[in-house]
């Protein structure tokens, strides 16, 4: 079975979600009802099969029934982060073509709609599916819309397949949600748990202890995260860490970001050979998976593609040989094209017809990928490319750095030149006493190219919700515009 209406028939009364701060709950016949009901709501307010809603909520029931709901009458849903910027956020809006957008501020209007609706199913049942931004963290967000699906509502999703197949995800198995729901991977594996009749916890908002708790209650076999909750995680005392079990966590899947080695290392050491990672993105034209035993034999690596067949290309469109650094690009069937902007959708695309995320990274003779970095962040400095994340992953060795960013800034001489900003573990951690240190250790590490020239402290960085760093904007406080080489 893969479907939510199918469980809500042979166990209805099973728990299907449990939001884990409010304690709001449904068991799998609940849901189906209220699914049910955002749907007819929806249908309530005039939209028909194939028109576009746009949903900007914080993890919340709602969300999670208004996406439901569409999934079931043929809608496209559109989700938006809640820290889009307003021009961003009515950007979306009217290039996805939304004919209603439904955000926190509106929900008193909506409860109405949805309290008015009926629990009985909706009079148009059909396929409905997402249409997602890609992170708008290096220019205006991208639209990535797929043609709508064919066939019975409840027919097989082969995406939410791939997620069972993949990390063994079963009815038998318990999901913690622990990132924000407007982004891809964390949309996509709570709708795969729940149509293929997991229980899943799902967290409102991310907080390391919070998380090893729900673990350790509702004995959760199955999680996704980003590498910067891990490093929160292992941040914790020791006396919490101790507190909690996480024996039943069989597949811990992370993504959105490479991970540092030794936060990856300290991981599988605490919780053992449960990390699952992946490569993919919002677009969809290729992915790449590795498990923590591949890993410890390929530290670093993302691993080997599971969507396409991977080739590393130069500016030129020359493929290069293993260990050559290149922009990383899948040969796929995979339809796809940036919605509105086939500007963009040439420029993801190789002159074989191949496509790309827009990252840097080699592969080694076994066919293993290694990210470098993204390509709007590498830094040329005197005709020799710097790649932030390596300086980045030895400045957070440091017990005293707490987050650390590495960026281009413009040099007269060179182009431009190395700058990190470090997020201090402590406020007593920054000072040019630090910045020394810091410099120092990088300089016996990576040598003097890769040093940087400055290291900046800053209490705050601009984050999603996720933890992720918004790098762009974190760069732009440094950078006067047009000064870019």
């Amino acid at each position: 079975m893969y479907h939510l209406s199918q469980f809500a028939r042979t166990t209805p009364d099973k728990l299907a979600v449990h939001f884990l701060e409010s304690g709001r709950a449904f068991t799998f016949a609940q849901l189906e009802r209220q699914a049910n009901r955002a749907a007819n709501a929806l249908l309530s307010l005039g939209l028909k099969q194939h028109d576009c809603v746009a949903l900007c909520l914080d993890n919340s029931p709602e969300l999670l029934l208004l996406t439901l709901g569409a999934q079931r009458i043929g809608l496209y849903y559109t989700l938006m982060s809640t820290r889009l910027s307003a021009v961003d956020s009515a950007y979306i809006v009217k290039d996805s073509q939304a004919r209603v957008a439904i955000t926190s501020s509106s929900m008193d209007g909506w409860h109405a709609h949805f309290a008015a609706a009926s629990e009985d199913s909706p009079p148009l049942l059909a396929p409905g599916r997402e249409m997602l931004y890609s992170s708008g963290t290096t220019g205006r967000p991208k639209g990535v819309r797929k043609p709508p699906f064919e066939g019975k509502f409840d027919g097989i999703d082969n995406r939410n397949a791939g997620v069972a197949a993949g990390f063994g995800l079963d009815a038998s198995s318990v999901y913690l949600s622990t990132s924000p729901l407007y982004h891809s991977a964390p949309n996509r594996f709570l709708s795969a748990a729940i149509h293929l009749g997991a229980t899943s916890i799902v967290m409102e908002r991310f907080d390391a202890k919070h998380a090893l708790a729900a673990i350790d209650r509702f004995a959760c076999t199955h999680s996704l995260w980003v590498p910067t909750m891990f490093h929160r995680l292992l941040r914790l005392e020791p006396q919490v860490r101790e507190r909690y079990s996480t024996a039943s966590m069989i597949h811990a899947v992370h993504g959105a970001a490479p991970c540092p080695v030794h936060v990856k290392q300290a991981m599988i050491d605490w919780w053992g050979p449960v990390l699952d990672e992946y490569y993919s993105g919002t677009e969809g034209i290729g992915s790449t998976a590795i498990s923590s035993r591949e890993w410890l034999t390929h530290k670093g690596s993302v691993g080997r593609a599971t969507d396409g067949i991977l080739h590393i290309l130069d500016d030129a469109g020359n493929e290069l040989l293993p260990g050559e650094t290149g922009q990383v690009y899948f040969e796929s069937n995979a339809q796809f094209e940036y919605w509105n902007d086939p500007g963009k959708t040439r420029a993801a695309t190789s002159p074989q017809g191949w496509r790309s995320f827009g990252d840097i990274g080699h592969v080694d003779a076994e066919g293993y990928l290694y990210l470098t970095d993204r390509k709007d962040f590498v830094i040329i400095s005197g005709g020799v490319n710097i790649y932030p994340q390596e300086i980045e992953d030895v400045l957070l060795q440091d017990p005293r750095v707490a987050d650390a960013a590495v960026f281009g800034i413009p040099n007269e001489d060179f182009g431009e030149e190395v700058k990190a900003v470090i997020q201090p573990a402590r406020p007593e951690h920054r000072g040019s006493a630090v910045a020394e240190a810091l410099k120092a250790r990088c300089r016996e590490l990576l040598g003097p190219i890769k040093t940087p020239r400055t290291i900046d402290f800053e209490s705050d960085f601009p984050r999603h919700a996720t933890g992720k760093l918004y790098k762009k904007l974190l760069r732009d406080r440094y950078i006067k515009p047009g000064t870019l080489p």
